[in-house]
């Protein structure tokens, strides 16, 4: 996995290199017969300053590679700048047994905790919509209490740092059981975790707040989280191959990508992401990259752009070497380039999104697969 790492990082720092500056990328030396070992599906983009046909030469010099080494059957990669598509396109199958490409427009892949973007944006929509004081005590949106620690009340500024001060388990994250399967309102006061930090001290990452944060949205907007995410961030911005539904709708069901432990074996059933804020989204790979322009574009069709700030240039206090944080992304530096960003990982789903507020950049990247060389860390 070592290899697609690469790959991942290499593409990201590619899109953020100074467009002015960007001469021709040389491909990776490939094999035909490697290279022609796995079939790209692509649909038309708009010319834009970022060099399209260099990027693309560069990814398909390498990806194709990088899976096949790893055996992994296919992958998505999208990288947009300002209000436009610079490329989209599909590596290898969606289902290894029928042969399917992945088509970048219609196959769902599962972005894992690359979702909990959506469930920030909506906090911040309600925030907006001066139903969320993101330093009030969250007591005051749940139906349920929350005993202080130390002394101290969370805040929706902690969960979107991460600093609530759960404990964390993945134990029961992921399910192939329906019946697993819960609403926001019965499972957020079952699944209350440990207290292990007082507010506001220690970055400590989450599942269970930011479905907390989920919860809250759902409560102060009066519509159910999954109805919520639709109508206020899918619909505006036309993501029409995207859901936080589980089951899948009917209408998308035939588009999700299979997941497998690498190409060699079979296919794993769909997985059950619970509590679905945390990390529940199908999507094209073409919808994510709507929903970076919308981003990239002070929130253009979803929030205002002094929301928009406020999400991308918040800095929480960090510790040691570690990243800090923005409101909900993770900031990074790529090639010189401030990133805000955030990993996703379902058993069988290994994703990544970066943005580049200042270059006006956006790349994302999922595979369907963890492949035989390691996790794929996201």
């Amino acid at each position: 996995m070592r290899f697609i790492r690469k790959a991942m990082i290499g593409l990201a720092a590619l899109a953020a290199l100074p467009l002015a500056a960007q001469g021709p990328v040389p491909a990776p030396m490939v094999k035909k017969a490697e290279a022609a070992a796995v079939p790209v599906a692509k649909t038309a983009a708009a010319p834009v300053a970022l060099d399209a046909k260099d990027l693309e030469a560069w990814l398909d010099g390498y990806l194709p590679y990088a899976l096949e080494r790893a055996r992994i059957p296919g992958a998505v990669v999208v990288v947009v700048r300002g209000n436009q598509v610079v490329l989209e396109k599909g590596y290898g199958f969606s289902d290894v047994a029928k042969r399917a490409p992945v088509l970048p427009e219609t196959t769902l892949f599962r972005p894992g905790s690359v979702s909990k973007l959506f469930t920030w944006t909506a906090v911040m929509q309600q925030v907006e919509a001066g139903k969320i004081d993101l330093d009030k005590d969250v007591n005051t949106y749940l139906d349920f209490k929350i005993p202080a620690y130390q002394g101290k009340p969370i805040t929706m500024r902690n969960i979107m740092t991460h600093t609530a001060g759960f404990q964390e388990s993945v134990r029961y994250l992921i399910s192939s059981d329906p019946k697993a399967v819960m609403t926001l309102k019965k499972q957020m006061p079952l699944a209350l975790p440990d207290r292990v930090f007082a507010p506001g001290t220690t970055p400590a990452y989450s599942n269970y707040a930011t479905a907390l944060a989920g919860y809250i949205v759902e409560r102060v907007s009066g519509e159910p989280f999954d109805n919520y995410i639709e109508n206020h961030i899918f619909k505006p911005l036309n993501m029409t191959h995207s859901s936080f539904r589980q089951p899948l709708p009917a209408n998308l069901a035939p588009h999700m990508s299979k997941g497998y432990p690498d190409i060699t074996q079979k296919a794993k059933p769909f997985e059950l992401v619970i509590p679905a804020p945390a990390g529940s989204l199908s999507a094209s790979g073409a919808d994510m990259g709507k929903f970076m322009i919308a981003h990239l574009n002070d929130g253009a069709g979803i929030l205002r752009p002094e929301t928009t700030k406020q999400m991308h240039d918040f800095k929480a206090p960090g510790v040691g070497p570690l990243n800090s944080m923005a409101l909900g992304f993770y900031e990074q530096w790529v090639n010189g380039h401030r990133a805000i960003a955030h990993g996703g990982d379902t058993v069988w789903f290994h994703s990544y999104l970066w943005l580049f507020p200042d270059a006006d950049i956006g790349v994302y990247i999922s595979m369907n697969s963890a492949g035989t060389q390691g996790d794929a860390g996201a």
